[in-house]
């Protein structure tokens, strides 16, 4: 794995730009209501919030120009006032704004960038650039709770982005929610679980690496400039969100068929898998990992179950480029960011 350049930190007062890089809900006047919220949110722990130019335009004007969804995105980078970004929400079609994108914009400013899901692409996009960016946070579906922003969701997002210092152990959450995020009633407030905590799918012992990843959807880059390398999963721990439409089992079997095919399976040293946005069971899932691995000689390759990244409610942050460990003791599993993602 490449080695990354860390962002400042964020300090009260900051200004933080909103984008819509993968939809426009954040402008339509349905859900106009979420963003204000989330702003609100963020304003609440000192930060300034700032929509970028066409970041409000609405779905109808921004499914169709993709060209003004990057301009945001460089703008935000090349804006000095702006500090860090944060992505509004997710979508499916964030990889037509690469075309449009100038690497200069990033590597000359290198700033905060935080998002899931669809956000991915532009994360590597950063990490081509040699930022280290950070896997966490939309604004309308994290920070934007309807029944407050989640005191462990809010606890990370300010650790992670406002403390230089190193990350530590992430500890899983009490409580969480299969509810989806709600977008039409305000007065909603969803109905939160206890949450029975991480789960070792395979492995023994201790294991270090460098947080790479995102979601399955990353073999769906091949010969694309995004595409990774085997090179780029050297040395790292894999974090891969489980969203149940794009990890059945016969998903995530072809998804470790790929990384063998293009020669980073044997270089992976653990696997993180997120906590699934549906009350489902990760069993079949379990069987057909174990079953793939150990073909390959790799049973102990730890890999865990059940981490709050990405889809999952509430939710911690993954920087990528941090140095990661995972420990597999008896009896109890623990996950650890040894680096601060910040300076």
């Amino acid at each position: 794995m490449k080695k990354l350049r860390k962002p400042p930190r964020l300090r009260p007062g900051d200004t933080v730009a909103a984008i819509s890089p993968c939809n426009g809900w954040a402008g339509d006047e349905r859900t106009r209501w979420k963003y204000e919220l989330g702003a609100a949110h963020l304003r609440e722990i000192g930060l300034r919030v700032v929509p970028a130019p066409y970041s409000l335009k609405g779905s109808a004007y921004l499914s169709k120009h993709p060209e003004a969804r990057a301009e945001d995105f460089l703008w935000a980078f090349e804006s000095q006032d702006v500090k860090a970004i944060i992505a509004n929400v997710g979508g499916n079609d964030s990889h037509k704004l690469i075309p449009y994108l100038r690497r200069d914009s990033v590597e000359d400013n290198p700033k905060i960038f935080i998002g899931y899901s669809d956000a991915m692409n532009l994360h590597l996009f950063c990490y081509s650039c040699g930022l280290s960016s950070f896997y966490g946070d939309n604004l309308l579906s994290t920070v934007a709770e309807t029944g407050g922003w989640h005191r462990y969701s809010k606890k990370w997002f300010c650790k992670v982005l406002f403390d230089p210092n190193e990350i530590g152990p992430v500890e899983p959450a009490r409580e969480w929610t299969w509810e989806p995020p709600e977008y039409a009633d305000p007065a909603h407030i969803r109905t939160y679980y206890p949450n029975p905590g991480y789960v070792r799918i395979q492995g023994q012992g201790t294991a270090r690496g460098r947080l790479f990843g995102g979601h399955t959807g990353l073999q769906d880059l091949a010969d694309t400039p995004l595409s990774p390398t085997r090179e780029d999963f050297r040395g790292v721990i894999l974090f891969l969100e489980d969203i149940p439409a794009f990890f059945t089992p016969q998903a995530i079997e072809g998804f470790l068929h790929w990384l063998e095919e293009i020669g980073a399976l044997g270089g992976l040293c653990g696997i993180l898998i997120g906590k699934a946005a549906e009350n489902t069971d990760f069993a079949p899932q379990a069987a057909v990992i174990r079953r793939f691995l150990s073909s390959r000689g790799l049973d102990e390759l730890p890999v865990l179950y059940g981490l709050h990244f990405g889809h999952s409610s509430p939710s911690c942050i993954l920087p990528y480029g941090a140095m990661a460990e995972i420990r597999c003791d008896a009896g109890a599993v623990r996950f650890s960011i040894l680096d601060g993602g910040v300076t």
